[in-house]
């Protein structure tokens, strides 16, 4: 290996050892179970290597890395349903006529994660970056939307979850 092509390859893996968690969060929010996740991380890795040359530094790698991340997920996803393997999604309970507020925050991740699950791949990929803590600018050049359609779509993503939580008969508070 000449000199040039391991000082990239060893520039890429640093990179991506730097912004895993992204990466393992992603494969969580698209994936329910283990070897879905580990096997949608080497697929994201592997198109973040066959892309990485194209990146021309116009945004932060990382915001570069969450498109192709978010992207790959996406196709991936659609990959698995063609084929027949559909993510089974556990069933919910009928909304009852009391809604019951829960207290422990255990309890309360779990039922986002599961109403997050119910979300569409785009849906996901707005919620997940403003959960990381990204601006709406941020949101915008990572999705390829402007800002004003970032703020509409996070509002409405919004809207839904707090709709499918109340139809599994809980509220969060």
């Amino acid at each position: 290996m000449l000199e040039k092509d391991k000082h990239i390859t060893q520039s890429f893996l640093a990179s991506v050892e730097t912004h895993k968690g992204i990466l393992y969060k992603i494969c969580r929010l698209y994936q329910e179970g283990e070897e879905d996740r580990q096997d949608l991380f080497q697929e994201i890795v592997l198109q973040l290597w066959k892309a990485h040359e194209s990146f021309r530094g116009d945004s932060q790698f990382s915001s570069w890395m969450y498109r192709v991340a978010l992207n790959t997920a996406i196709v991936y996803l659609r990959k698995q349903r063609r084929y027949g393997q559909h993510v089974v999604q556990a069933p919910y309970p009928e909304r009852g006529e009391d809604v019951a507020p829960l207290q422990d925050s255990q309890e309360k991740l779990i039922l986002f994660q599961k109403a997050i699950h119910q979300l569409s791949k785009a849906e996901k990929a707005v919620i997940f970056l403003y959960m990381e803590g990204h601006s709406g600018k941020d949101m915008a050049d990572i999705l390829g939307l402007s800002p004003a359609n970032v703020r509409v779509r996070l509002n409405r993503v919004k809207d839904k979850l707090q709709s499918i939580i109340k139809n599994m008969g809980y509220e969060l508070r």
